[in-house]
């Protein structure tokens, strides 16, 4: 075992050793549901490590990414809703949901929005499975009810399953199917290349790579040494806006000042575990990911790569996935998660789609009004998206608009 699967096996054990809490035994009928509503993490971060001590499905289910996050960016302890369900005095789930204003609208959601691949619950899968469809709807309801002062609760990119388990969220409110997540899962390096890559597959990435290390040293790490990382971070930022200014994107991590917070991910006492990727062309940085880890499963929440035209005519982007994949799966991970979202580099590497389903709770008749709404406009979108001819016209429309104002628009339009 290698330095890096020794460190994972650890991480794993430090977990749960963390957890002192005995696992419960299953809770029979009849069930007595109760509430608690807490405005503080660290009310429930016994019972959410436990929780989460065999697996999380992203980030945004890890208790010391959510308690960063939180205090990053300073959200109020009124607006913070750790939403504890018990089912005959036994913890089952935790919302843990952010109230705020979207658009005028009062709204609980998911914390970090966008940031995290998906979310859900944080639960006792085992317990939550056992209690059936009528329990869990019986469950949810009963947290739902102890929402107060927003219009609706919006829970985006929530997993319609969880490994074995098909329709724990079933009961959830109503759902609509918009999206899928990517991951790519293999028991070796081995394996994913035998599996993902063809003969004219590895063919291609070779003429790739001749073609980059014809312009210089080519050089592949993950980058650990404090100052190093905080700089590959920045010139990762600057990649991406770059490409978002290139697309006519908004820069969410410019706009939103959320550029502090994966600093702040990097330093030792923030709890999260960060992996950083770099590939360099003679020193310089041209490819960046940023990954996060817990147990034995890796997230990308990030990537950049340079927009040198002449870097790119090697494909440093692609070459530093490559390179990730054989650096993942050789270290013992068992999962690669690359988010949700189609792209060329999830259709070459990721071997399990996961269908990603937003849920709706309305909380009042001006919630029910606008849950309709936006579910119509989530379809209208996802056609859209999926239209060529709809994707031509939006892209004529933003450049028109372009040219008479001056502006860059954001891709929503």
């Amino acid at each position: 075992m290698n330095a890096h699967s020794q460190f994972a096996a650890r991480a794993v054990e430090q977990i749960r050793a963390e957890v002192s809490a005995p696992v419960a035994a299953p809770i029979s009928a009849p069930y007595d549901f109760a509430v608690t509503v807490f405005h503080d993490i660290a009310a429930v971060e016994s019972i959410w490590r436990r929780f989460t001590a065999a697996g999380i499905e992203s980030p945004g289910q890890s208790f010391d990414f959510i308690r960063l996050w939180v205090e990053d960016r300073r959200i109020r302890s009124a607006d913070q809703h750790y939403v504890l369900g018990t089912v005959n005095g036994e913890p089952v789930a935790i919302l843990p949901l952010h109230r705020k204003r979207v658009h005028g609208v009062r709204v609980f959601t998911w914390f970090p929005g966008a940031h995290a691949g998906c979310y859900a619950p944080v639960a006792d899968i085992a317990q939550l499975a056992a209690l059936g469809p009528q329990g869990r709807a019986q469950l949810w309801r009963a947290m739902a009810g102890a929402l107060k002062g927003a219009d609706l609760a919006y829970l985006r990119s929530v997993p319609a399953s969880l490994g074995v388990h098909g329709n724990l969220f079933d009961e959830l409110g109503s759902h609509l199917s918009v999206e899928t997540l990517f991951r790519a899962q293999f028991s070796s390096w081995e394996q994913c290349d035998s599996e993902q890559r063809s003969r004219s597959r590895r063919k291609h990435d070779r003429q790739q790579g001749d073609r980059l290390a014809a312009l210089g040293e080519v050089a592949f790490e993950e980058v650990t040494e404090p100052v190093a990382a905080h700089t590959a971070v920045d010139i990762m930022f600057a990649q991406r806006s770059a490409r978002f200014r290139s697309q006519g994107i908004r820069d969410a991590f410019v706009a939103d000042h959320l550029m502090g917070f994966y600093h702040a991910a990097l330093d030792a006492g923030s709890g999260v575990n960060v992996r950083l990727h770099v590939l360099r062309l003679d020193g310089a940085i041209v490819a960046v990911r940023y990954n996060v880890v817990h147990g034995d499963r890796m997230f990308c929440l990030i990537s950049s790569m340079s927009d040198c035209e002449r870097v790119q005519s090697g494909s440093p982007g692609k070459q530093c996935l490559l390179r990730v994949m054989q650096t993942v799966f050789d270290e013992g991970f068992a999962i690669f998660d690359m988010g949700s979202g189609f792209t060329d580099e999830k259709r070459h590497w990721c071997n399990v789609q996961v269908p990603l389903r937003q849920h709706y709770l309305s909380l009042s008749l001006v919630g029910a009004l606008i849950v309709a709404g936006h579910q119509s406009y989530q379809r209208l979108r996802a056609w859209a998206k999926g239209n060529d001819r709809i994707k031509a016209l939006r892209r004529m429309t933003r450049l028109a608009i372009e040219r008479v104002t001056g502006a860059r628009t954001s891709d929503q339009l």
